[in-house]
């Protein structure tokens, strides 16, 4: 059974979506920094990968999600759920993937690089 999307509040929803982005940032850069160049700037993260292909991930603070925008799988909108981690508890607003499992499987995929960010 999948947990409810929560309503977040404005300040809850900035200060989650903000963590997580930071988190991708440091994680994605400390695993991949030789095939990609990362970079956040006014709550956009960036991710350009050596192979081509560039992935953008920001903040929805209307809608109170986080969006993806993936050269592989196209865009992708995610809702906050209760739960353990950071980019685990966004989760697809559609078909339920978890933004941590999508970017995961993709990253490796397009670095040939065994990666997780669960």
């Amino acid at each position: 059974m999948t947990t409810p999307a929560m309503t977040l509040d404005e300040p809850s929803f900035a200060r989650l979506a903000g963590e997580t982005l930071k988190y991708l940032l440091a994680t994605i850069e400390d695993a991949l920094a030789d095939h990609l160049d990362i970079d956040l700037e006014g709550g956009i993260l960036t991710i350009r990968l050596e192979a081509g292909g560039i992935y953008v991930i920001n903040k929805q603070a209307p809608n109170r999600q986080i969006w993806l925008a993936s050269p592989v799988s196209g865009a992708w909108h995610f809702d906050f759920r209760e739960g353990p981690g950071k980019a685990g508890r966004w989760v697809a607003t559609k078909g339920g993937a978890k933004l941590s499992e999508l970017l995961s499987r993709e990253l490796s995929a397009a670095t040939e690089t065994a990666f997780s960010l669960d």
